[in-house]
């Protein structure tokens, strides 16, 4: 046992020492890539930082492994603040050098630098090493960006100031720092998508100046999308998720109503967004204790995402196996969840999506204050627009799940009177506004159920579903070149 024990420590021994000479000559494990595998291993980082060759204060592992015992020093220093702090990567790189003497360009390599020992000493197990390599990745970036990243160390959770519970995050401030190498490697590059809206803060947030911008409306086999924006309930009095009013007993319940209504008169599956886990907790506690809720279930089957990943799986499997049976039902989920972005509720999966409130990120998060803070300062963004642009989008985002095809369709309700004003309801996608019409705005729980149910005996209408009796949805070859003919004549 001693033998094959003195044998181990000789040969990770040796092989330290050939890393040694390969960081000595500067090839670290980048060895000899070719330029675009290079690029694809680490696109965050510089070309000229590529290209460097280790710095000599950490080629030997064990002056590394002292480098990163001093760097978790300083980080458990920091988290003992009793204040919430907020700087950015430059002031924080001084500070550790102050304390630590560990330089930016040691802090660039820390990343590479662990990965190039872990291959040498050939550990196949790294889930061991999960919590170092999150801090390499931290102190490279820190070391590698002077803008566009924020460090806030807060003390506490803001819900319960008297337990310590120190956090320190690096947050990414500018959008564009992830986008820039595809600008720069390729010469021409294409930015589509379903929510780019409104489009021309797209190229403020991503630093670029495009060439074309242009929004195309949905091709759809017929009219089978139907939005809708609700404002009051049946009694008339407003409903909204304004903080001053989402609290409010008659506002409860009259979104209560509006489900229990649809439910009643929409077949198959029915989806509900809500603001945040807290808000959707706190309303569907009070639907219950109202009574609405055992109301709604005799009607469809109601499945709720939590943020236990397994949970929420499980219940969508449940909730397509009701829609699937006939039985129907009714999914509770959140804005910005796993749902939200990445969940198809197409065909009878997804009747009515129901958009409880405007998803406004919660503004008193230090985060959010840093980055609106960047934004206004760098690219002349006030804060206002930019979080009603990224709380309409995120609400976009939601109602979009429902219509996964030229021949599904859907309905869709913003259940708050704030999407009734210009400013707000402008900034949705063009395919939303193209069939919002004047007389779906302002609506009251009952002229809605009445739209909806209009809707559905029209959709319940035989039609052609190529689309070739009302509108062209597929070209084929001959329209192409009928479309090439025509371009040259007028060229």
């Amino acid at each position: 046992m001693c033998l094959f024990y003195c044998a181990d420590l000789a040969t990770d021994a040796n092989r330290l020492r050939q890393e040694y000479n390969r960081l000595v000559d500067g090839l670290a494990q980048q060895g000899n890539l070719r330029a675009s595998d290079t690029w694809l291993s680490n696109p965050t980082l510089p070309d000229d930082i590529l290209k460097e060759a280790v710095p000599g204060s950490i080629r030997r592992a064990e002056h590394f492994l002292d480098v990163l015992k001093r760097l978790l020093d300083y980080l458990k220093h920091r988290l003992k603040a009793d204040k919430v702090e907020s700087e950015g990567p430059t002031s924080f790189v001084m500070s550790l050098n102050t304390q630590t003497l560990i330089d930016q360009k040691t802090l660039k390599f820390c990343h590479d630098r662990l990965h190039s020992l872990l291959l040498t000493l050939e550990i196949t197990d790294t889930d061991e090493f999960l919590h170092i390599q999150t801090v390499c990745n931290f102190a490279t970036l820190v070391g590698t960006y002077s803008r566009g990243f924020a460090i806030i160390i807060e003390p506490y959770d803001e819900r319960m100031p008297h337990i310590p519970d120190p956090v320190l995050q690096l947050s990414c401030l500018d959008a564009s720092l992830a986008i820039k190498p595809v600008f720069e490697r390729f010469q021409s590059v294409v930015i589509t998508s379903g929510t780019l809206s409104p489009i021309d803060l797209y190229p403020k947030l991503l630093n670029f100046n495009p060439v074309i911008i242009q929004s195309f409306a949905m091709s759809l086999t017929r009219d089978c999308l139907c939005p809708m924006v609700l404002t009051r309930g049946s009694d008339q009095l407003p409903v909204s998720t304004k903080f001053d009013m989402r609290s409010d007993p008659g506002v409860v319940r009259n979104y209560g109503r509006l489900l229990l209504e649809m439910v009643a008169a929409v077949p198959d599956g029915v989806v509900c967004f809500f603001v945040s886990y807290s808000y959707m907790d706190g309303i569907v506690n009070s639907w219950n204790e109202m009574g609405i809720l055992q109301e709604i279930m005799q009607h469809k089957l109601v499945f709720i995402e939590t943020q236990d990943v397994v949970e929420t799986t499980l219940a969508l499997d449940n909730y397509r196996r009701a829609c699937d049976c006939g039985r129907g039902a009714v999914f509770f989920s959140v804005a910005r969840g796993k749902v939200a972005e990445g969940i198809d509720f197409d065909r009878h999966y997804g009747r009515l999506v129901i958009m409880y409130g405007v998803p406004f990120q919660y503004t008193l998060s230090r985060i959010l204050i840093a980055r609106l803070e960047y934004l206004r300062d760098t690219f002349q963004i006030k804060e206002g627009d930019f979080l009603t642009f990224d709380a309409v989008r995120q609400a976009a985002q939601c109602v979009g799940r429902v219509i996964r095809s030229k021949s599904d369709y859907g309905m869709m309700i913003f259940a708050d009177k704030r999407y009734n004003r210009h400013d707000k309801r402008s900034k949705l996608p063009g395919w939303i506004l193209a069939h919002l019409k004047d007389a779906h705005l302002n609506l009251s729980t009952d002229m809605s159920l009445h739209i909806v149910r209009e809707f559905l005996r029209r959709m319940a209408q035989p039609y052609e579903k190529s689309g070739t009796g009302t509108r062209k949805t597929l070209l084929s070859q001959s329209d192409l070149a009928e479309i090439e003919t025509q371009a040259n004549a007028g060229f």
